[in-house]
């Protein structure tokens, strides 16, 4: 399973609304934000994570790599912008990565090299979540096809109230993060 997280940054700043009206400050503190949530989840997780900014407009030269709480953030240089990075490092990792973007470009590119593809909104929701009881316990009642019944046509064999199996994959592989 995945084990490194790329995450497109300003994808998930701007899907969650963090970088309210336009201005550097505020887009710097919607930035050092969303690394702070991504330390805290490493730590609970334990995945490698790096995040991936634009630097096209105003970057450097060179793309610009630091690492802040655990976590690697990666500028893109001047000239490139980051679903290009995002897309590079998807193919370096292949199957070893999980990305996180909502960008339909880069969610394909990312799919071809491999990786397991997590979009903005649901990722924030992962961010955000505190395991607890009833959740581990409602994976499971969805897993066995008690939770929700999945409508499927007369023509279909198999049992009815199990998930089909590419959904069944894709709840476990998000159990994973």
């Amino acid at each position: 399973m995945a084990t490194h997280l790329l995450v497109d940054g300003y994808n998930l700043v701007g899907g969650a609304g963090m970088a309210g009206p336009s201005g550097s400050g505020r887009l710097e503190a919607a930035r050092d934000a969303l690394v702070r949530d991504l330390a805290s989840y490493r730590r609970r997780k334990g995945h490698a994570i790096t995040v991936i900014f634009d630097g096209w407009q105003g970057g450097l030269g060179a793309e610009h790599r630091e690492f802040q709480s655990g976590v690697e953030v990666v500028y893109s240089k001047r000239g490139e912008r980051a679903d290009q990075v995002v897309q590079r490092l998807a193919r370096l990792y292949g199957r070893d990565c999980a990305v996180v973007s909502s960008d339909h470009e880069v969610a394909n590119a990312a799919r071809a090299a491999g990786a397991f593809v997590i979009g903005a909104p649901e990722f924030r929701a992962k961010l955000h979540e505190r395991p607890s009881r009833a959740a581990a316990l409602a994976f499971k009642e969805l897993d066995r096809g008690e939770a929700e019944v999945v409508k499927r046509s007369k023509d279909k064999g198999g049992n009815p109230r199990k998930l089909p199996k590419s959904l069944r994959k894709r709840n476990q592989q998000l159990r994973e993060f």
